[in-house]
């Protein structure tokens, strides 16, 4: 029987939290024409939609999108695979687990934060242009599809609310990430079914999970 693991991209694989906050920060100096820093971003601007962020530093109309992207690629440079996660990959690959990663990113910003060497360890991958984003259910959906696995034989490892919402929705076993944005509370209420603490067993964790299903 075919399993699957699945896992959202920022604050689960990649350690993105500093470079959110720092594309925030670098679009709002230039939009703004004034220095903004990390520090004066709102204590909630990593886990809220950036109009709202950018809204509470002054910002009005539309966001410019090749401002955007050249913030975004300059602080996806300080972003990092977390360890444990590229080992749990390449550990899921040898026990023959299919994975799979959905997220709100696009495309492109997928490259620019993950390696070559870390999406050849992933068998799907879907994005913001490939369905409709999360809490809908539709891109877990849709990877499930591609990997050829039914949502009963399938978990999804995020980090917020949203994720879980979208695991449930899908019929997929919801893990919560507790190295990730959102508090462990915060994902056990949005209904976690477990949500596993860093550490370098996540491999032998997710793949007791799915013998479970």
């Amino acid at each position: 029987m075919k399993r699957a693991v699945l896992f959202d991209l920022d604050g689960v694989v990649v350690d993105s939290h500093h470079a959110q906050l720092a594309t925030l920060a670098g679009f709002a100096t230039s939009a703004l024409g004034r220095r903004v820093t990390i520090a004066d971003l709102p204590s909630w601007a990593a886990t809220t939609p950036r109009e709202h962020v950018l809204a509470e530093l002054g910002h009005v109309g539309t966001i410019d999108q090749d401002s955007w992207d050249a913030a975004t690629g300059t602080a996806t440079l300080t972003a990092e695979p977390f360890p444990l996660v590229t080992a749990a990959l390449s550990a899921l690959r040898a026990a023959g687990v299919a994975t799979g990663l959905v997220t709100l990113r696009n495309r492109r910003r997928v490259d620019w934060l993950l390696p070559p060497d870390i999406l050849d360890l992933i068998d799907a991958v879907i994005c913001y242009e490939d369905a409709a984003p999360k809490p809908a259910p539709d891109g877990l959906l849709l990877a499930l599809d591609k990997l050829g696995v039914a949502p009963a034989h399938a978990v999804f490892v995020g980090d917020m609310p949203s994720d879980m919402h979208a695991a449930r929705a899908a019929g997929v076993t919801p893990i919560g990430a507790g190295w990730g944005f959102s508090s462990p509370t915060a994902l056990t209420r949005a209904g976690a079914t477990v949500v596993l603490p860093q550490t370098a067993r996540l491999a032998d964790a997710l793949l007791s999970l799915i013998s479970l299903e």
